[in-house]
Parts: C-alpha cells; structure tokens; sequence
C-alpha cells in the first residue's frame, strides 16, 4: 500500500508538469530554452561547477514558471470574480518568474561568454574585412530564406502571417549585425542590449497585433539571428 502511494504520488507530480507544458506558452519556452542550452554544453568546455551552476539555473526558472501556475490556478478556482488581492498575489508570482528569468540570462552570459569569445573574434575579422554592401546582402539573404519557408509551409503572404515571421527575422538579423560591428566599442553591452530590446518589440508587436503566433515569432528570431551568424562564419 505505502509502495503504492508513493508510485501515485509520482505519477501525480508528473501530471503537474505535464500539464504545465501542456497549457502554459512561457513554461514550453523555458523547456526549449534548457534544451537548448543543455545542448550547448556538448559543444562548449564546461566544468562540472559551470554544469551544476546551469541546471540549478534551469531548475529555478521551471520551478517558479510551475509555481506561478498553480498561483494562478489556485486562485481562479476560488474567486471568480476581480479581487485586487488576487491580482496581487498573480503579479507577485509572475513577478518571481521574471526574477529567475533575468538571472538565468545573466548566468549563461557569464559562462558561454569566455567560451564563445574566439568565435566572436573570427567573425569580428570577416566583418572588419568585408564590403559594406555585405551588410546588405545578409538582409536579402535572410528575407529569401523566409519567403521560401514561407512558400513550403504555405501560410500567409510574404509580409504578413504565415511561419516563420519576417518582420522578426529581418529584426533579429539587424540586432545581430548591429552587435556584431560594434562589439569592440566600450560601449558594445548597451548596444547589443539596446539593439535585441527593439527586435524583442518588433517581434511582440507582431503577437499582439495577432499577425503572428508566439511561436512564428521566435522562429523568425532564431532564423534571423542563426542565419546571420552562419553567414558571418562560413560565408563571409
């Protein structure tokens, strides 16, 4: 019987990830994002400190989205009508979210930073060292690659709709170039922060105008942002 608890017990708690995934968007993101950068550690030379550092990391930001959930829950199920405490009591959970989000960012810049900075040289150099209609080039490359996408998934037209979103691409692509030619500048941080903040509106514009699904948008953003970087490395 006690055996038989605990089986329930487990079977109960990964329902409740389950069903985080299932309904939450920001919890299917933050599972994309951990993949990713768990998969990023194959290809990097990182030390079992850096690992643990990473995975408590990931941890913390899937356990706070979890929690907000079951907030959030918690309180549709007993007020079904506005309280101002039960907005306080959202905001607050969301608000640790965003917290461990912004911390999370803040770590993977501090340990892939080092380890990506030789490949950040190699393509400083390629810049340095290319016509400055290359620039344009990279944007009309990355515009063809979208309506070709575009045409295989058959949605939308060329500037509106459809998968992968252009308008997030083309600005991910400039914030990628954008930070890419200025990061020997002392100031290249607030650049590069300035410069991916416009992209981040650019492509939220585009949600809430309900052109695109959230999922549209961040294709784009990694089309334009991967591809411009393929570019610069190979290509270029």
């Amino acid at each position: 019987m006690k055996v038989k608890k605990m089986v329930d017990s487990f079977n109960y708690a990964i329902e409740g990830i389950i069903y985080s995934i299932r309904t939450q968007r920001n919890m299917r993101i933050h599972m994309i994002l951990a993949i990713l950068i768990l998969t990023a550690c194959f290809f990097f030379d990182i030390t079992k400190i850096e690992l643990l550092i990473l995975t408590i990391t990931i941890t913390m930001v899937i356990v706070a989205e979890m929690v907000n959930t079951a907030v959030e829950s918690a309180i549709d199920a007993t007020t079904n009508f506005y309280h101002p405490l039960a907005k306080i009591a959202k905001n607050v959970a969301a608000g640790a979210v965003l917290i461990t989000a912004i911390n999370a960012v803040l770590v993977g810049y501090i340990i892939f930073y080092d380890k990506m900075f030789p490949l950040s040289l190699i393509m400083l150099n390629k810049i340095k060292n290319s016509s400055p209609l290359m620039i344009f080039l990279v944007l009309v490359i990355v515009c063809i690659v979208t309506v070709v996408i575009k045409a295989v998934y058959g949605e939308g037209t060329a500037l509106r709709g459809g998968m992968p979103s252009g308008h997030s691409s083309l600005a991910f692509a400039l914030a990628t170039i954008i930070t890419l030619m200025t990061s020997e500048m002392e100031s290249a941080p607030f650049i590069m922060a300035l410069s991916y903040l416009m992209a981040v509106i650019v492509a939220q514009s585009r949600v809430d105008s309900d052109v695109h699904s959230i999922w549209e948008v961040i294709a784009g953003a990694l089309l334009g942002t991967l591809l411009t970087l393929f570019i610069y490395k190979v290509i270029m």
